[in-house]
């Protein structure tokens, strides 16, 4: 990664000005500034003329020069060394670093069925699970189970649902229909709701607007939860 820090140590190490290099580049002084302060970086011939300009390598420029140019100086066997010290620093820090986690309200009596469906009961028991990542913009989470949503929705996932009507055809709906919960895509017809599992290993099934399907909402997000939060 170029270094804007490294360029004007540099550059004000020799007692030049923006002005005198940019007249040397042949760039107008705007976007020399622009490289110090981060807004842009040169172009290869550009760092190639930095660098003669400035007396130093191509890889000054870079953030990291100091470490390799450091590593790089050390015998081969300082250098096995210095590989394994670092490989156990970070395991030590991999080992002591804090994940933050966030908590996820789960539906634990109902699973959005990618297959044969679950029953919907009246009175729902929640449980509390853990993700990775803050979820928001959803009203209702509960389980995935079945494999005919996958590769996308996996079994064991939790669906994050935003309760409202039917949208548009092709997004993905949690349906309830003859006391069974779906998680399908789904498309509007004449006279019904055609749904499709995304593992064509799996039928499409027309559901009749006569058996009063209900949907439940669109699934606006999937996760699989932390083990042990």
């Amino acid at each position: 990664m170029f270094s804007k820090e490294r360029l004007k140590a540099k550059r004000t190490e020799l007692g030049l000005s923006q002005t005198a290099i940019a007249n040397e580049l042949g760039v107008n002084r705007t976007a020399y500034h622009n490289w110090e302060n981060g807004k842009t970086v040169p172009n290869q011939k550009n760092l190639t003329a930095l660098s003669l300009i400035l007396k130093v390598p191509e890889t000054y420029f870079e953030s990291e020069f100091d470490i390799i140019s450091n590593y790089l100086q050390l015998s081969q066997e300082n250098r096995k060394k210095a590989d394994s010290f670092v490989e156990n620093l970070l395991e030590e820090q991999n080992k002591n670093k804090v994940v933050p986690l966030f908590a996820v309200e789960v539906l634990s009596e109902v699973a959005l069925s990618a297959g044969p469906g679950e029953s919907l009961f009246d009175e729902y028991e929640t449980e509390i699970v853990y993700s990775e990542i803050e979820q928001t913009g959803y009203d209702i989470a509960t389980w995935i189970k079945g494999d005919s949503m996958e590769p996308v929705y996996q079994s064991g996932e939790v669906a994050l649902i935003r309760a409202n009507g039917f949208d548009y055809d092709g997004a993905v709906y949690a349906l309830s229909w003859n006391d069974n919960v779906y998680i399908k895509k789904l498309y509007r017809e004449e006279t019904g709701f055609r749904m499709v599992s995304l593992n064509p290993l799996h039928k499409e099934r027309f559901i009749p607007y006569e058996d009063n399907p209900q949907i439940v909402g669109v699934v606006v997000g999937h996760f699989m939860p932390v083990i042990g939060g």
